[in-house]
C-alpha cells in the first residue's frame, strides 16, 4: 500500500492518454505536485491538462525526471527502451501502474464498484455515476471517456462508493494482468463477453478466463449483474463466489427490461414494473441502463427516484455524438470499433433517423480490427449502413501481410451485399470524395477509436461553411 504522507510530487509516463490525464488532473486538485509526459500531447487533452495547471513534457527524455518525482506512474503504451522509463529504472524511482495507484490510494477505503465487459462499459459506468451523483450519494468515478453530464471523466467525490470502468486490457509492461484486477470490487457489472485485444489475447478462452478472475475478486456478501441475454457472460459467471443478477431482455431474467419505444426522443422502456426514459437511441443503450439502474437500486435507490433522474442524462462524448448539423445533414461521432459494437450503433442510428440515408466512415485501426479476425463480421456489420467508405489499416506495416485485414476485400463483400462501397487510404481522399455525395436529410456517422486523421473536425468544418 502507498505511504499517502511521503508523496507530495507524481509524475505521469504516458499521460496524454483519457484515463492517465484525467487521473492526473484529479491529483492535482487534491493538491499534489503534477507532472507528465507523452510522445505528443495535442488537443483536446493538452487544453483539459493546461487548464487544469498540470505541467507537461513532448517527448519521453531523463530530464523530464527533474526535479526528482516521488512516484511515478507508468502507462501501459509504454515498452522497455523507452528511455524515460529506463531511467525510472536506473535511478529506481518508485513507480506504479495507473490502477495500482487508485488502489493504493483510495480504493482500500471505499465500496467499488466496477463496470466491465468487451462493449458499454464506458457508457453503463457513466450512467451508474450519474445516477449516483444526482441521487445525492456523491460518489468517486474513473471513466474510460468524456461524459457530457459529469465534471471529467475521473472524480474525487465524498461519498464512500468509487464506480470504476474495468478494462480487461493489461496493466502495464512488468503486469501483464487486466487492469479491473486491481480494484478490489464489491459489485461487478459484466454486460458481455467477446473476442477483443487480439494482440494481448489469443482467444476467446483466454479473456473469458480475465473475466472468471475478476468475479473470483468479489466476496460473497458482494454481488454480480451479469447480461442474461449473453450465454458467453453466463458461462463466465458460473462459479462466481457471490450472488447473481442476471440482468436482460430474455424470459429468464430475474431483472428483466422490455423496450415500449424506440424514436427520435430516445428509448422507453420498463424494469422492475418501473417506465423509464432513455434520451440515447439504441437497444444496446436500453440493455447498458438497465445494467445501470439495477445497480444503483441495488445500493438503495428507489426506481421512482432513478426514473426521474434517468431523462437529464445526456451520455459520453463519442459515443453516438452528434458533431453538426447543417445544410440538412447530420454528422455523428462515434467510438465503435469492434463488429458488434457497430451493428448496434448502425441499429441506433436507423431507430433515430428513420428513412435517412445513413453513411459509415470506417477506420480499421484497433489492434483486433486491424487484423483479419474480423473480416467476414466488419462486413455483415458495416453493410447494415447505405454507404460505407474504408480507409486504410492504421499502422498496417506492424502486422504480418497474411494476418492484416484486407480492406479491398471488406469494400467488395460490401458492395457484394448491395450497398455502395468505397476503398481510400485516409481522411482526406475520404472528405475530397463523399462531399460531392452527400444530400440533405444524410446522416454520415464516423467510426473510429482514434482520431481518423481530424475528420469528423474537417466534415463538420466543410458542411458549415
Amino acid at each position: 500500500m502507498l505511504d499517502r504522507a511521503q508523496l507530495k510530487h507524481l509524475h505521469f509516463l504516458g499521460i496524454a492518454g483519457t484515463g492517465m490525464g484525467t487521473v492526473a488532473a484529479m491529483f492535482r486538485e487534491l493538491g499534489l505536485q503534477v507532472t507528465g509526459s507523452d510522445q505528443t500531447v495535442y488537443p483536446p487533452m493538452s487544453d483539459f491538462l493546461r487548464e487544469r495547471g498540470v505541467a507537461f513534457h513532448e517527448g519521453y527524455q531523463e530530464k523530464n525526471l527533474t526535479p526528482r518525482p516521488d512516484l511515478a506512474i507508468v502507462g501501459n503504451v509504454l515498452s522497455r527502451g523507452n528511455p524515460e522509463l529506463e531511467a525510472v529504472l536506473t535511478h529506481r524511482i518508485p513507480f506504479v501502474s495507473l490502477p495500482e495507484l487508485l488502489r493504493g490510494w483510495f480504493l482500500y477505503h471505499s465500496r467499488n464498484l466496477v463496470v466491465a465487459g468487451t462493449h458499454g462499459k464506458t457508457t453503463t459506468s457513466t450512467m451508474l455515476a450519474f445516477l449516483l451523483e444526482k441521487a445525492g450519494i456523491h460518489p468517486s468515478w474513473f471513466i474510460g471517456g468524456i461524459p457530457i453530464d459529469l465534471p471529467g471523466g475521473c472524480h474525487r467525490g465524498t461519498g464512500s462508493f468509487w464506480v470504476l470502468e474495468g478494462d480487461e486490457y493489461d496493466t502495464s509492461f512488468a503486469d501483464k494482468r487486466s487492469k479491473f484486477l486491481h480494484y478490489l470490487p464489491e459489485l461487478v457489472i459484466l454486460n458481455n463477453v467477446e473476442f477483443d485485444h487480439a494482440d494481448i489475447y489469443p482467444n476467446l478462452a483466454a479473456i473469458q478466463k480475465s473475466f472468471r478472475q475478476l468475479l473470483q475478486l468479489v466476496p460473497r456478501n458482494g454481488l454480480a449483474l451479469v447480461n442474461a441475454d449473453d450465454p458467453r457472460a453466463l458461462e463466465v459467471a458460473q462459479d462466481a463466489p457471490c450472488e447473481i443478477l442476471e440482468v436482460g431482455s430474455s424470459p429468464q431474467a430475474a431483472a428483466r427490461y422490455q423496450i415500449l419505444k424506440e424514436d427520435a426522443a430516445g428509448s422507453r422502456f420498463t424494469l422492475h414494473g418501473q417506465e423509464f426514459h432513455l434520451q440515447l437511441a439504441g437497444r444496446h443503450n436500453v440493455h447498458n441502463a438497465s445494467m445501470a439502474l439495477a445497480a444503483a437500486h441495488t445500493l438503495g435507490l428507489p426506481l421512482n427516484q432513478l426514473a426521474s433522474i434517468l431523462p437529464d442524462f445526456r451520455g459520453v462524448r463519442r459515443r453516438l455524438e452528434v458533431r453538426a448539423e447543417a445544410k440538412g445533414i447530420t454528422l455523428v461521432d462515434d467510438f465503435g470499433h469492434h463488429p458488434s459494437a457497430l451493428r448496434e450503433s448502425i441499429a441506433a442510428l436507423r431507430a433515430k433517423y428513420p428513412g435517412r440515408r445513413l453513411w459509415a466512415l470506417f477506420e480499421p485501426r484497433s489492434n483486433t480490427t486491424r487484423r483479419a479476425i474480423f473480416q467476414h463480421d466488419l462486413a455483415k456489420s458495416l453493410s447494415a449502413a447505405d454507404g460505407v467508405y474504408i480507409s486504410e489499416v492504421a499502422r498496417r506495416d506492424q502486422l504480418d501481410p497474411l494476418d492484416c485485414l484486407d480492406p479491398e476485400k471488406l469494400t467488395a463483400d460490401i458492395r457484394k451485399a448491395g450497398r455502395e462501397s468505397h476503398y481510400l487510404p485516409g481522411a482526406e481522399e475520404i472528405l475530397k470524395d463523399i462531399l460531392p455525395r452527400l444530400k440533405s436529410g444524410d446522416v454520415v456517422a464516423v467510426f473510429t477509436n482514434g482520431s481518423f486523421g481530424g475528420l469528423v473536425g474537417k466534415l463538420a468544418a466543410a458542411l458549415n461553411l
